[in-house]
């Protein structure tokens, strides 16, 4: 396994010293935002970690290498390419063995990550089980990973584009945790609030450290979503927000867009119809996990 990954200098440092390490996907760089913003943010996330006492890892698939932690060079070069593949857990062995770009969703963040014995992962939202999933059976491969892998991942709930309360019920028969941070309600991603409740609140780094812990210590596998709402002044109104994700849906469904591409069109429709707002949410919800995925790596760390 260990000729597949390769990790940076400063990860390596980060594990032979002890230090708490964070990961973070590729995706958002590759598929989430335009460049130059995409490296901007990157690299400013990654300085938010370092600055809450935490290493970052920016993991991506280059050539034929499982990458936990990116160079200066190697960021740029990924947030300047063209045609690079989602890699979700189905993608993994043919992007390494093809030696093709590769930017990681959630869930092979998450295995990724597990292999590396990282165990906290911050990323914008999860995916979920998509409107209409009843006759369509579009469900993330997030929700499988969750359910199976080690790491807790920090997000700002699942994004409000999907059936939040069917992605709930999915989680739940999965077995789980929803933890809100500072919250009883889920955060809907541009939103701090949806018409859902979480399974259990935190209100602290080290409340959250102790969950996870006493999980994994009863050999219960699988990680969480620790749902961290957008910081109040850059959240978007739930109605407004709301109206854009019906008019975004109605055209998604009128142009025949399915599958993996519904996501990306979306996305693309809603940062149009909000006038750039979403992509400015987007970011600070990322930068606030970024935060507080910090301090509770940094907490795990301290309760081996």
């Amino acid at each position: 396994m260990e000729k597949y990954i390769s990790y940076s200098q400063e990860v390596l440092d980060a594990k032979e010293k002890g230090l708490p390490v964070v990961a973070l996907e590729s995706t958002i760089i590759s598929h989430g935002m335009p460049y130059p913003q995409n490296v901007k943010t990157a690299r400013e996330v990654e300085q938010i970690i370092r600055d809450n006492g935490a290493v970052p890892a920016t993991i991506a698939l280059i050539d034929g290498k499982i990458k936990i932690g990116l160079t200066d060079e190697e960021l740029e070069m990924f947030g300047n390419a063209k045609d690079v593949a989602k890699a979700s857990r189905r993608d993994l062995g043919y992007l390494v063995a093809t030696k093709k770009l590769g930017a990681t969703t959630v869930a092979a963040t998450m295995i990724c990550a597990e292999l590396a014995g990282i165990e906290l992962f911050v990323t914008g939202g999860i995916g979920g089980v998509h409107r209409g999933a009843e006759t369509t059976m579009d469900i993330s491969a997030d929700l499988e990973e969750l359910a199976q892998t080690n790491v807790a991942v920090v997000c700002a709930g699942a994004k409000s584009i999907l059936d939040i309360g069917l992605t709930l019920e999915y989680l739940e028969t999965k077995g789980v945790p929803v933890i809100g941070y500072g919250t009883d309600i889920l955060p809907a991603f541009y939103t701090r609030e949806s018409d859902f409740n979480v399974n259990f609140k935190a209100n602290s780094v080290e409340e959250v450290a102790d969950m996870m812990r006493a999980k994994w210590d009863l050999g219960l596998r699988g990680g969480a979503v620790v749902a961290n709402p957008i910081p109040e002044e850059q959240a978007l109104d739930k109605d407004f927000i709301t109206g854009i994700i019906g008019s975004a849906l109605n055209e998604a469904e009128e142009k025949g867009v399915k599958g993996k591409d519904v996501t990306p069109f979306l996305l693309a429709k809603v940062k149009d119809l909000t006038e750039g707002k979403s992509l400015d949410a987007n970011i600070a919800l990322v930068k606030n996990n970024a935060k507080i995925g910090a301090g509770i790596a940094v907490a795990l760390n301290n309760n081996k």
